[in-house]
């Protein structure tokens, strides 16, 4: 399949910065492959809905007394390959479905996916992170989110802003042909001479480091969860083939997990993959840990939210969460919110939190488009 061949190659040539590619590669073959894309999907589930280890039984009791339950906590294509929910209530169909879980089980356990106690190993984690990584790059491709036609009038040379002499080390690309060809028309010149040629003047965007953080309370499980971990990896896919640094930020009722400002993409992937839901949700905490770890440099610093709720901890956490906004903005930090089937009673704080921090506030109600509005908000700074 060509976009697997794609995914690949973009590996390959990162081979000196993805530190863990060696002792990834069968693994990493595999998931290409298409043999472990199940299993993957499995783990992910699993983490995205908290679950640190697997119970048989208790899968059992939830495919046979909830199916629709199941799918959404084992993940769809798994549940059905286990059984189709119209024979579940027969008992020969239930003594298969016992045989079929404890057969994938004893599988995952061979493979050293799972161990004895059904707790997911360090290689079922890469696995899941390899898995989240390899779905995220097919959908960037089909997309149309990977290549040089994608956003292509804005990149890191600048924005095209007033015209120029055309000087020595200016590049033939930034020439402003139009403008040039008239110019040697008022001249009167036959053919376009040197002097007569006329640029672009480009105004630099310069060093970008860019916080991503991630709101992991418990109404963020499952496919919330999961499509904002997609997000991510999207985001430090463009960003940092942008050469710009992209740090992580986990958080409920604390912050739950910091990765500062990196290059390290598959860092940042297995980190993302990992994340599990889990409190609350506290934004002032988030915003102000975000200022620790941004460097003290004049680069553009930013900061994305990514949240289905306004804060709930802390004594006042609305004034608490705007106060830790203007301190970022002090610090050279803004800010934009996308918000996750965000609530009424949530906009309006969001947006203040957007306002105040000079960035954007996205509504995001299709989960599919996650993505596409996480990378906008980089490619607008």
């Amino acid at each position: 399949m060509i976009y697997r061949s794609k995914i690949k190659g973009s590996i390959e040539e990162k081979e000196g910065k993805l530190k863990k590619q060696d002792k990834e590669d069968k693994l990493l073959s595999s998931v290409l492959e298409g043999k472990k894309t199940e299993d993957g999907k499995l783990l992910r589930n699993a983490i995205n809905n908290s679950l640190f280890s697997f119970n048989p039984d208790m899968m059992f009791q939830q495919i046979v007394k909830n199916y629709s339950s199941a799918k959404q906590i084992y993940g769809d294509s798994f549940v059905r390959e286990i059984a189709d929910e119209k024979d579940v209530g027969f008992p020969e169909v239930q003594r298969n479905i016992k045989k079929k879980i404890m057969d994938k089980f004893e599988s995952l356990k061979d493979e050293n996916i799972l161990n004895k106690n059904l707790e997911i190993t360090e290689k079922g984690l890469n696995l899941a992170a390899l898995s989240l990584y390899t779905e995220e790059i097919d959908n960037m491709i089909s997309k149309g989110l990977i290549g040089e036609k994608f956003n292509k009038e804005i990149s890191h040379y600048g924005a095209k802003e007033e015209i120029k002499e055309f000087r020595k080390g200016d590049r033939y690309r930034d020439i402003a042909l139009r403008k040039s060809i008239k110019t040697a028309i008022k001249r009167s010149h036959n053919e376009l001479d040197k002097k007569d040629l006329k640029t672009f003047e480009r105004k630099s965007k310069g060093k970008i480091n860019i916080v991503y953080a991630l709101d992991a309370s418990g109404s963020m499980k499952g496919q919330k969860i999961d499509m904002c971990k997609k997000a991510g990896v999207a985001l430090a896919f463009r960003a940092i083939n942008e050469k710009d640094q992209v740090g992580l930020l986990v958080f409920g009722s604390k912050v739950e997990d910091i990765v500062y400002p990196t290059h390290d993409f598959m860092m940042l992937v297995d980190r993302i993959a990992n994340i599990r839901a889990k409190q609350e949700t506290n934004i002032a905490s988030t915003i102000m840990k975000a200022i620790e770890i941004f460097p003290n440099d004049e680069s553009t610093k930013h900061l994305i939210l990514i949240t289905d709720a306004m804060p709930t901890k802390g004594k006042n956490p609305e004034e608490e969460t705007l106060n830790a906004v203007e301190n970022a903005i002090s610090c050279g930090i803004t800010i934009s919110v996308i918000g996750v089937n965000l609530d009424k009673k949530g906009e309006p704080l969001a947006e203040k939190i957007s306002q105040v921090g000079n960035g954007k506030l996205q509504i995001v109600k299709n989960l599919d488009d996650l993505d596409t509005v996480v990378l906008q908000d980089y490619y607008g700074l």
